[in-house]
């Protein structure tokens, strides 16, 4: 089954795929891996999902919020690529949690982008390593962003 395909059969749309909007590209081919840029939580309607977890959202917010970051790295990656059935693995999620200083939880938080990337992709190709850290603030105010290294099919 194509990743499209098991997407829609999720009922998960991607949003739309963001444009670089400082001096950066989004994604990156070196050899057989594509590394993408930190990208935030877009919601299909082009709005960020924003806000401070511990004070201003709870830690299921946060997941959320990263599930989405990862709907939209799929975005970049499906434009980039041309198809997401060219992604053989996720090899490194590394991912940031605006947070208060009292929150522990970071990696409940990315656990929103791993458990969508291993259930899209499936245990063996969508569970990489990963890093999950908290932040004083994020650009933009957004909840999370994350960065990511995938390995591709020839």
């Amino acid at each position: 089954m194509s990743i499209e395909k098991r997407l829609e059969e999720l009922g998960l749309v991607l949003p739309p795929a963001p444009k670089a909007v400082g001096v950066y590209r989004p994604s990156v081919m070196v050899g057989n891996l594509c590394m993408t840029s930190g990208h935030v939580p877009l919601n299909t309607d082009g709005s960020m999902i924003t806000g401070c977890v511990g004070s201003e959202l709870d830690q299921q917010a946060g997941y959320e919020a990263a599930k989405q970051t990862g709907l939209t790295i799929l975005a970049t990656l499906q434009r980039d690529l041309g198809n997401l059935d060219r992604i053989k693995r996720v090899v490194k999620l590394f991912g940031m949690v605006w947070c208060t200083s009292d929150f522990t939880q970071h990696p409940a938080v990315i656990n929103g982008c791993s458990e969508l990337y291993r259930d899209v992709f499936g245990e063996e190709i969508g569970v990489g390593a990963r890093s999950a850290v908290g932040m004083s603030s994020l650009p933009l105010g957004v909840t999370v962003e994350i960065e990511g290294v995938f390995e591709i099919h020839e």
